[in-house]
C-alpha cells in the first residue's frame, strides 16, 4: 500500500527524502540548527526544492556548517562565495549566513547552546497541529513572530516570521505533517523534547 505523505513533498525524490527522514523530527544538534538557519534563509524567495538540490553545495561552501569557522569568514571568502555555482550566489544571503553565525556564536555563550535557545519559544515542547490539509497550515504563528523578532534584536538578519516558521517545522517544535500523513505520528513527541 502507498505511503499518504504531506503534499508538499511529492514533486521530487529528494523532497521525499527529506520529509521522511527529516522534516518535523524534534531536533537538538546546534551544527545542524545552525545547518538549517543558513539553509531557511536560503530559501527565502525560492522553493525548498531548489535548496535541497544545493544543500552538498552549501555543507561544501559553509565549512560543514560549523559556524565558529563561517564567523570567521572574511570578505574575500564572500566574494569567492558568490562566484560559486553550488549555492544561490546572492551576496545579501551570502553576507546573512556569516552575520547569522557570529550571531549563533553569542547565543551559544548566552545560553550554554543555540538549543537551550531556541526551544523557549515553544516552551521546550513539540507544538503538536491537527492539520487534516496542507493549506490548513498557517505560514507564521505567534511563536515564530516572537522568535524572529527576538532573533533580529540578537543580530541575525533573514530570520523574518515566515522563515522562523518555516525553521521551526523543520525542527520539529511543530508537528506540521498533516494528520493523514504516516510521519505524523512518527515524530510525534508527547512529553517535553528539550534536554532536562
Amino acid at each position: 500500500m502507498k505511503k499518504k505523505r504531506c503534499e508538499w513533498c511529492v514533486g521530487s525524490v529528494l523532497e521525499m527524502e527529506y520529509h521522511d527522514t527529516e522534516w518535523g523530527v524534534p531536533l537538538h544538534d546546534d551544527r545542524t540548527h545552525f545547518e538549517y538557519i543558513i539553509l531557511d534563509g536560503a530559501q527565502a524567495g525560492l522553493s525548498w526544492a531548489t535548496i535541497l538540490k544545493r544543500r552538498d553545495g552549501y555543507r561544501e561552501a559553509f565549512a560543514r556548517f560549523d559556524p565558529e569557522k563561517v564567523a570567521r569568514f572574511t570578505e574575500r571568502k564572500i566574494e569567492s562565495l558568490l562566484g560559486n555555482r553550488a549555492i544561490i550566489r546572492n551576496r545579501l544571503k551570502v553576507r546573512s549566513a556569516v552575520k547569522n553565525a557570529r550571531a549563533f556564536l553569542d547565543i551559544q555563550t548566552m545560553f550554554g547552546s543555540f538549543d537551550a535557545y531556541i526551544w523557549r519559544f515553544t516552551g521546550g515542547k513539540t507544538i503538536r497541529n491537527r492539520w487534516k490539509e496542507q493549506a490548513d497550515i498557517p505560514v507564521s504563528t505567534t511563536e515564530s513572530e516572537a522568535m524572529s523578532r527576538d532573533m533580529k534584536k540578537r543580530g541575525f538578519s533573514f530570520v523574518g516570521s515566515t522563515i522562523c516558521y518555516a525553521y521551526m517545522q523543520a525542527a520539529g517544535m511543530v508537528n506540521d505533517h498533516t494528520v493523514d500523513c504516516f510521519r505524523y505520528e512518527q515524530v510525534r513527541c508527547a512529553k517535553r523534547c528539550a534536554p532536562e
